[in-house]
């Protein structure tokens, strides 16, 4: 979680919504990303689903069974959409998200019958170190 922390602290330096996401197989890091929508004017260009393409990309497989996906904020539905198709074995995410959270939040994705796939699942690591970066980010931009 330490280095999906270092991508969201890169990703609110660049003046992104600091997420950060980090890919992994065992001690070994797959892919690591942090968003990036403003500065590729993509929507979709979250932490999580760069770091799932990278690993895809990496590993030339669109199944990322055996790895575990690190981020620092509760995923959106569009990234738990993503994380099932993948596969990925493990989620373990920071802060949850109430307003845009699809895991423990909103729609909770993984409990829906038509989820394809549902990774373990663990919610609140580093929490604290993520939801204060979120909060002096937000609350900066807020000040000006």
């Amino acid at each position: 979680m330490a280095l999906a922390m270092k991508e969201a602290q890169a990703a609110a330096d660049r003046g992104e919504v600091p997420v950060g996401a980090v890919i992994a197989k065992g001690n070994s890091v797959v892919a690591s990303a942090g968003n990036r929508t403003r500065e590729l004017a993509d929507p979709t260009a979250h932490a999580e689903m760069l770091a799932i393409r990278e690993a895809c990309r990496v590993l030339s497989s669109e199944r990322l069974t055996d790895l575990d996906l690190y981020v620092t904020l509760e995923p959106c539905a569009m990234c738990a959409g993503a994380i099932s198709f993948a596969r990925l074995r493990r989620l373990y995410f920071g802060a949850a998200d109430e307003k845009g959270g699809a895991v423990v939040s909103g729609v909770r994705f993984f409990a829906s019958p038509t989820c394809h796939h549902t990774p373990d699942i663990y919610p609140g690591i580093g929490e604290s170190e993520a939801s204060l970066l979120l909060k002096t980010f937000f609350k900066e931009r807020r000040d000006v």
